[in-house]
């Protein structure tokens, strides 16, 4: 899967500096292509790579993504670090769930307050 998506990116000009994650989740470190907006990059991965998956075997065949997704910003002087933490996504899962790490990571940004999503307009 990991392959496929990376192939997908490419065939839009993005540039892939890192994926990996999970049964339950993948995470990408990738430049967008300019001529396309960030929902429309991930909608053509998710959508490209469900096809592609359903095509491998038949216990595939109902395979799709969840509805949304989390992205973020990453500076040029944290990009080893984000690097380094998607290859060590299994030893890092192992004390802390997907669910987990997404809810504190918002919280760090401001974006989510004790469970409740704050406001950004």
């Amino acid at each position: 899967m990991f392959n496929y998506i990376c192939g997908v990116i490419r065939n839009f000009s993005g540039y892939v500096y890192a994926i990996g994650g999970r049964p339950d989740h993948v995470h990408i470190l990738a430049s967008t292509p300019v001529s396309m907006s960030l929902s429309d990059f991930v909608r053509t991965i998710k959508a490209n790579s469900s096809k592609w998956i359903k095509t491998i075997h038949k216990q595939y065949a109902a395979f799709s993504w969840q509805e949304g997704y989390g992205a973020f910003s990453v500076s040029e002087t944290n990009t080893k670090a984000v690097i380094q933490y998607i290859k060590n996504q299994k030893l890092h899962h192992q004390t802390k769930s997907a669910q987990e790490e997404f809810i504190q990571i918002l919280e760090r940004s401001g974006l989510l307050a004790n469970g409740v999503a704050n406001d950004t307009k």
